[in-house]
């Protein structure tokens, strides 16, 4: 299998792109990373399967997936200085326009590998001298393109990229059939790989991916801070996924119905007006509902406004993990109501064994998606991942007096609250800082009075004296920065002086998708996503200060400094 990465500084509308994926042969694997101010608009886009995979105008890195993986299109959308820094890759091809800056042709050669070919694309004039010279000093051998302005090159430096990692051997253990481990070993599997999903219980989604619904919606932060960086890539990635998988409510139960969410009070409402008005995001991703106009939207008065996330709503975790199990084929081996407890790597493979010892099954590639249960393996028991009881509570919807509310879309302030579906209405979720596993008076209670606040009402003002209590508890896996855990674990025993995360030993082969809190549903996708392209040395899906923001080893990194 051939794969070829490419590096397009001037995407324009993507002819170049459609060009390389006409062309592609049948065995050819093409990576094409474009930088762009803005995502070209959707109506400049003929292919109608890019089309409907076409990203809105935000910033940030959008990953889409095409022709069944053989075609990866990464649109880098910002300025191209700040852009550049922030690619990992290695580049076989370049195309760049002659206004390339010729003081960033030393960030082309960081990631070219020997024999990389460039293209300056002149159609008026030719390049500015300055920039061929530049080219030239970084390492590229350029010459006129004769008939025309333009300069080709190839890389031919002294000092190229090291060797790619070998090949992986694609066998793979996921030890979790939650969100996580799901969407794990979806992507291992669309990538080729034989995976064994281990999980204890008898089916998937049983523990925190377990709830009758999960709201997908991104962050906002005026400040555009990493969590909201984050949350925005991995929304926008999950909101295409799940189209290729066959869409919200019809691969899996769910609906794209929207997201409210109200403002706190005044102050907070001024905030959220201030956000929407500093980005200036696509209506589609977001905008502000004055207080009228949500209060037509929850047909009830709401003092203040909110956010409306129109691509957002909720869908059943457990239909979505087994939706993505389904798509693995006979790729996927399930072992379930089976526990995982010890890991030992023996001869360049990790030989996974239960609690009585028995082996049940060995990879080169270990991941754990499991949550807490984490660190109850050795390897993974210093991670500082906490347990945080959620409890959810039901509502049938009886048509007697008190009623739960019969919301279009679903609306969240302090708490949320979902839509009917399948004759229930959802409300939660509690955060506290207990072990207990069972239904609990004063947690729903908790949820009912902030039901209240959300949306007014007689009748929801008595579901506090008269529902009865019904719902479910879970426990979210949340690391101290509230931010997921992708990537190699660290060995912390093997840890001495550490400056960057790079010094940070790790468990060979032995990789997490942790800590997704209350937010499994958007991270999933991506988080899977990555650990695929760490797995398989390509480019990430990501910049790399967020690839980075999620290492499983900057806690480790953080406690040495702290100690040095």
């Amino acid at each position: 299998m051939m794969r070829q990465v490419v590096l397009d500084t001037d995407f324009g509308h993507g002819e170049r792109f459609m060009d390389a994926w006409r062309a592609l042969p049948p065995q050819g694997v093409l990576h094409y990373l474009a930088v762009t101010p803005q995502v070209p608009p959707a109506d400049t886009v003929a292919d109608a399967q890019l089309r409907a995979l076409w990203p809105l105008n935000v910033p940030g890195f959008h990953r889409i997936l095409l022709d069944d993986g053989r075609v990866t299109l990464d649109l880098l959308v910002g300025a191209l200085d700040a852009v550049l820094p922030q690619i990992v890759a290695r580049i076989d091809a370049f195309h760049v326009a002659a206004s390339f800056p010729a003081p960033l042709a030393r960030g082309l050669a960081k990631l070219a590998v020997l024999g990389a070919t460039l293209h300056v694309h002149a159609p008026d004039d030719a390049p500015d001298e300055a920039l061929v010279w530049a080219l030239t000093a970084a390492g590229f051998a350029c010459q006129a393109v004769e008939g025309t302005h333009d300069v080709s090159a190839v890389y031919q430096s002294r000092k190229p990229q090291p060797e790619a990692p070998p090949a992986p051997v694609r066998r793979a253990i996921v030890i979790g059939a939650g969100l996580a481990g799901s969407s794990a070993s979806h992507r291992l599997c669309a990538n080729g790989w034989q995976v064994t999903l281990i999980e204890r219980h008898a089916s998937p989604a049983q523990e925190a991916s377990g709830n009758l619904a999960g709201i997908f919606m991104p962050l906002l932060s005026k400040d555009d801070n990493i969590p909201t960086r984050l949350s925005r890539a991995a929304y926008t990635f999950a909101l295409r996924e799940w189209r290729r998988l066959g869409g919200v409510g019809q691969a899996f139960d769910g609906a794209s119905c929207g997201v409210l969410q109200l403002a706190r009070d005044a102050d907070h409402a001024k905030v959220q007006q201030d956000v929407v008005a500093a980005w200036d995001y696509p209506q589609q991703y977001v905008r502000w509902l004055e207080a009228d106009a949500a209060s037509e939207m929850l047909g009830g008065p709401t003092p203040h406004g909110g956010w409306l996330f129109e691509q957002g709503g909720w869908a059943r975790p457990a239909s979505l993990c087994e939706a993505m199990l389904d798509a693995c084929g006979e790729r996927l081996r399930r072992v379930f109501a089976a526990e995982a407890l010890d890991l030992q790597r023996v001869d360049d493979e990790w030989q996974v064994r239960g609690p009585d010892g028995a082996l049940i099954a060995q990879a080169p590639t270990v991941v754990l998606a499991n949550g807490t249960g984490a660190v109850n393996i050795a390897q993974a028991a210093e991670l500082p991942l906490s347990r945080l009881r959620g409890q959810v509570t039901h509502l049938p919807v009886s048509g007697h007096a008190p009623s739960p509310p019969l919301l279009p879309l679903v609306v969240c302030r302090e708490a949320y609250v979902t839509p009917p579906s399948q004759g229930m209405v959802c409300a939660g979720a509690t955060y506290d800082n207990d072990d207990d596993p069972q239904l609990r008076a004063d947690s729903q209670l908790e949820n009912l009075t902030r039901l209240a606040e959300i949306v007014p009402g007689d009748d929801v003002a008595a579901l506090a004296a008269t529902a009865p209590l019904a719902g479910r508890v879970g426990f979210r896996c949340a690391a101290p920065d509230r931010l997921p855990l992708a990537g190699a674990l660290p060995d912390y025993p093997s840890a001495g002086r550490l400056e960057r995360l790079r010094d940070v030993p790790r468990h060979p082969g032995l990789h997490g998708l942790l800590g997704y809190a209350s937010r499994g549903l958007i991270w999933a996708p991506l988080m899977a996503e990555l650990l695929v392209s760490q797995l398989e040395n390509t480019p990430p899906p990501l910049e790399a200060m967020l690839v980075d923001a999620l290492d499983p080893g900057r806690f480790l990194l953080k406690q040495r400094r702290r100690s040095q």
